[in-house]
């Protein structure tokens, strides 16, 4: 097979620039051996991580051309090629219950998708190097207080430590997408309870991202509580961009306190 056809429903934008991919793959920065690459394609990022010996790796493709592809043109092991969709897999069986780390030029239609996955299993997964839009991959590394902080910027920093390496240019893609790609890692950082219940504090965060133009008092009486017990707050007078990870764990540890 000489290549693989694009295909626009799966996000598919091949990158043909070799030196990125080196760049991307030598970004990974783990002890962890057990490397799972998303969406390899044509296997551009898989040839350098197959020349680190320290990795184990394996990748989870969803388009059987590719997975086609990928056997005919490289020589990988027996289990390390496979086809699924990881947004229905169990990851935890992937490696026999081991943790791992995850790498990819990820689908842009779905690359948020995917971090809600990863954090799912946010206890087996120590780091994340991807591309994806430089927009998204903006928000999820953005600090409080401008406008691209949003849902899963506060879900995924409550977590990890994320880091925008560098900004990749249309031209490299294969076909060539309308926007710029941005790369970044994200680090598992040493929370292991955020204090509060984690289930309310997606809601509390959700309900007020959602309504992030209001301020915080009108959004959050969309969640049932006494809303009067916390009118005087100073938090009730901002906006949710305005509130660090910290600032939602108090406001989700309000709310449950006057439930």
């Amino acid at each position: 097979m000489d290549k693989v056809r694009a295909k626009k429903h799966l996000g598919q934008h091949f990158l043909t620039d070799l030196s990125i991919a080196q760049r991307i793959a030598d970004s990974l920065d783990c002890d962890c051996s057990n490397t799972l690459e998303i969406g390899p394609g044509m296997g551009v990022l898989t040839q350098y991580l197959l020349r680190n010996e320290k990795l184990k790796l394996k990748v989870v493709e969803i388009d059987h051309e590719s997975v086609e592809y990928l056997h005919s043109n490289f020589n990988m092991q027996e289990g390390t090629i496979i086809e699924n969709d990881f947004l229905r897999m169990d990851l935890a069986e992937i490696f026999g219950g081991e943790n791992f780390t995850v790498i990819g030029n990820f689908p842009y239609n779905i690359s948020s998708q995917i971090f809600f996955k990863i954090l799912d299993y946010k206890d087996m997964i120590p780091e994340v190097v991807c591309m994806l839009q430089r927009e998204v991959a903006r928000r999820l590394a953005s600090p409080p207080g401008n406008k691209d902080y949003g849902i899963l910027s506060v879900f995924l920093q409550a977590y990890y430590d994320i880091e925008y390496l560098f900004t990749v240019d249309e031209g490299v893609f294969n076909p060539p997408p309308k926007v710029k790609s941005g790369v970044i890692r994200v680090k598992r950082n040493a929370v292991q309870s955020l204090g509060c219940d984690e289930a309310l504090f997606r809601t509390v965060v959700k309900s007020t991202f959602n309504q992030r133009r209001k301020t915080i008092w009108n959004s959050i009486r969309t969640i049932a509580f006494n809303h009067d017990a916390v009118k005087e707050h100073p938090y009730m007078k901002k906006r949710p961009e305005q509130l660090s990870v910290q600032d939602f764990v108090e406001l989700t540890n309000m709310v449950a306190a006057n439930k």
